[in-house]
């Protein structure tokens, strides 16, 4: 057992000063309180929060932020930009990809991310051929998450169609595309690999409506039984809500509430272009809405209404998507000020209770970690997944319990997260990762290698 001492604790929805945690062995929080333990103590000065789920990852496309800002022919959009994304994904290879995805985790532990959702879906070597084990690059990712650290939640995504209907994928698809046996076959490979290790779970992703087809996604969903984590894409985009309709005659929303047993194991990603029916409708089914402001904007996709959703009952996560940026500060800044700049109001998602910076982080701890199949935060019987911000940081001079989470979020961008433990693992100590200049310089050799192809 290992007790600390923290100047500031947020726990169980409320702030202890000082605060202490103490930790078992097999890395679950066995005491919170405001009161010392018995014998030694170790005193970590600074503002201990718990730790933020990441619950949508795609962990290669980390490698090419920056790389598709430069204005496609005619109209840009997503839709140019996945044509970039194909080039890139062309020439990556598995050891390419593992060094990507420990870069990456090493960037969001040190932001205060602990666990990750890795939606995986370049499944297949570059010319499309079947790697010998069909959950290679899905075990990469794994790989690197035990190589950094952090908790993930590896979600391996069905990929079998170019469009809706059964429309043939691309050529620029060839990587992602499974059959329901193969993909079957890896989502229980990743499964067996994540046996005995806490700080790892598997779940799947059916890529997205225009990606599955009905029957696909029906029965991925009901073999993966009662409790793994069901994550899909869903209308992000205006021309997919079109062709959605054009297709069935129903919007992407509405289709998977008629089609689908949908429940709190899902995790609707973006889900931007919803009716009022659809929001009421979807939030009471108890899943999750997977937010990804900083992607959204990239990508030009739009602003979910939060306003909406939150008054339907409906929960939130965040998530870095394509990763241009890895930060759940920015996560929550922008989806407030999303909100503001439409409404033209402030303090969209605050209330009476709650300051807005407390309740968006609330929220998206608890939501996230559900999402993520991994348990209660911050909490006696909980996992030890702690972030801890530098009190002495001057964005915090003079300030109090009652302000600290918001001015994290709303206030600077000079980091100060200082100490990270994850299941009880200090794995971020006075901002350094114990291997992050190794895993640095393996991401340098990648990159000089993917951008000289």
């Amino acid at each position: 057992m290992i007790a600390y001492r923290f100047d500031h604790l947020l726990a169980a929805g409320r702030w202890l000063s000082p605060g202490y945690v103490s930790v078992d062995g097999a890395g679950r929080i066995a005491r919170v309180s405001g009161d010392a333990p018995d014998g030694d103590c170790r005193r970590l000065s600074g503002i201990a929060i718990a730790g933020m789920p990441n619950v949508h990852s795609h962990a290669f496309q980390r490698a090419m932020a920056g790389l598709g800002e430069r204005r496609a022919a005619g109209e840009d959009s997503f839709w140019t930009w996945r044509e970039t994304m194909y080039r890139f994904v062309s020439v990556i290879t598995p050891d390419d990809f593992e060094a990507i995805a420990a870069q990456l985790y090493v960037e969001m532990l040190k932001s205060g991310y602990t666990s990750v959702g890795e939606f995986q879906y370049l499944h297949h070597d570059r010319d499309g051929t079947p790697f010998a084990d069909p959950a290679e690059m899905t075990l990469r990712a794994a790989a690197a998450a035990r190589k950094t650290g952090i908790a993930a939640t590896l979600l391996p995504a069905l990929y079998q169609n170019g469009g809706f209907g059964g429309a043939p994928p691309e050529a620029g698809q060839r990587r992602f595309v499974n059959d329901v046996d193969r993909f079957m076959r890896i989502h229980e490979a990743v499964a067996a690999s994540c046996a005995g290790n806490p700080e790892l779970a598997a779940g799947i992703a059916p890529h997205s409506l225009r990606a599955v087809g009905e029957e696909a996604l029906r029965t991925v969903a009901k073999a993966v039984g009662s409790a793994a984590p069901i994550h899909i894409h869903i209308a992000e985009q205006e021309k997919e809500v079109a062709d959605c309709e054009a297709w069935s005659g129903l919007r992407p929303v509405h289709w998977l509430l008629e089609k689908m047993p949908v429940d709190d194991r899902w995790c609707l990603v973006h889900a931007t272009h919803m009716t009022p029916e659809e929001t009421r409708n979807a939030a009471k089914t108890g899943a999750t809405a997977g937010l990804c402001p900083t992607t959204e904007a990239n990508l030009g996709d739009g602003i979910f209404d939060l306003p909406s959703w939150r008054e339907a009952g409906g929960r939130i996560a965040i998530g870095s998507d394509s990763n241009a940026s890895v930060d759940p500060v920015e996560e929550l800044r922008w989806l407030e000020y999303g909100q503001r700049l439409r409404d033209r109001r402030r303090n969209v998602a605050g209330g009476a209770r709650r300051s807005t910076g407390f309740g968006l982080f609330e929220d998206a701890v608890r939501d996230g970690l559900r999402a993520l199949g991994r348990g209660e935060g911050l909490r006696e019987g909980g996992r030890a997944d702690i972030v801890v911000l530098d009190v002495e940081a001057p964005l915090f001079a003079g300030q109090n319990a009652g302000t600290f989470l918001d001015s994290w979020i709303f206030s600077g961008n000079r980091p100060v997260v200082r100490d990270v433990f994850v299941g009880g693992a200090h794995v971020v100590r006075d901002g350094m990762h114990g291997r992050e200049r190794e895993i640095a310089a393996s991401y340098r050799a990648a990159m000089r290698r993917l951008l000289a192809s």
